[in-house]
């Protein structure tokens, strides 16, 4: 970012309470909010006091302000909303989701190099050795949403192991198992195909914790051969080719917004 910044008088700025409800952030947060930056990143942009907020730099942190009507600036020039981008990716298997890889390996962000993508962070993440569909956009709001873990937003992956399949073995998966203390479980599992030696499983989540269908299956001593991210709720990966990207369609992305507050009411009322 170029510094163009007018001579504007810095402010201390007001420590206030956060408000119970309306459209009042924190500076940092409004600006990852508006798609200008992440919020680490804004921070440090106010911290270094290039942000003006109503004409006045503030350097605080814990400066409030209304995301509706607040007249924010960075070295200047007034940030507005950016226009909100939806994209899903099928994810290639060896790319790490990650923006920056000090090791220097592949990154999801190599497919998205024909994109202006400067603003977009992926929602959640999959593994390097995991495949599939991997959403991008830059609206904050509706990424932490479907991330959310009251949300129980249900994903869907296709995982090929180094044995058949069994009832016994299904039922485990749902029933639950114990990995580090921590209890992993399915909402549904079913065989999809079976082989000579090895089968695939279909595995739906409610839930997303770190490495969570790979742990199940080391805890029953089962190798996962391949795991493919199929579905997000009603979004379906579909017949997109490796490594490509497309946008959502409005109705894609309001669907999930539905199926997001729906199952948020579902998990409270639990």
């Amino acid at each position: 970012m170029k510094s163009s910044r007018k001579p504007l008088k810095p402010t201390a700025g007001r420590k206030a309470a956060a408000p119970a409800g309306g459209k009042r952030v924190t500076l940092a947060r409004a600006l990852s909010k508006l798609g200008f930056c992440s919020r680490t990143q804004a921070e440090e942009l106010v911290r270094a006091g290039r942000v003006a907020v109503e004409g006045s730099i503030t350097t605080d942190l814990e400066t409030w302000v209304d995301l509706a009507s607040a007249v924010i600036a960075v070295d200047g020039k007034r940030v507005a909303a950016e226009k909100r981008v939806y994209l899903m990716l099928n994810k290639p298997r060896g790319l790490v989701t990650t923006r920056h890889d000090p090791e220097g390996r592949p990154m999801v962000f190599d497919c998205l190099k024909h994109l202006d993508h400067a603003h977009l962070s992926p929602v959640g993440r999959l593994d390097k050795a995991s495949e599939g569909l991997l959403l991008f956009t830059n609206d904050t709001e509706f990424a932490q949403t479907l991330l959310d873990p009251e949300t129980h937003v249900a994903k869907t992956y296709h995982v090929q192991m180094d044995r058949l399949a069994d009832q016994q073995m299904l039922a485990a998966m749902v029933k639950g198992v114990q990995h580090d203390g921590e209890l992993l479980r399915a909402r549904r599992v079913r065989t999809v195909r079976k082989g000579d030696r090895n089968s695939w499983i279909e595995v739906v989540l409610d839930e997303g914790k770190n490495r969570h269908i790979r742990r199940m299956l080391e805890v029953m001593d089962i190798a996962c051969l391949r795991l493919v991210r199929v579905a997000i709720g009603n979004l379906l990966l579909g017949d997109l080719e490796k490594g490509a990207v497309r946008p959502l369609s409005s109705e894609e992305v309001e669907d999930l917004r539905r199926l997001s507050a729906s199952a948020m009411r579902a998990g409270r009322e639990r």
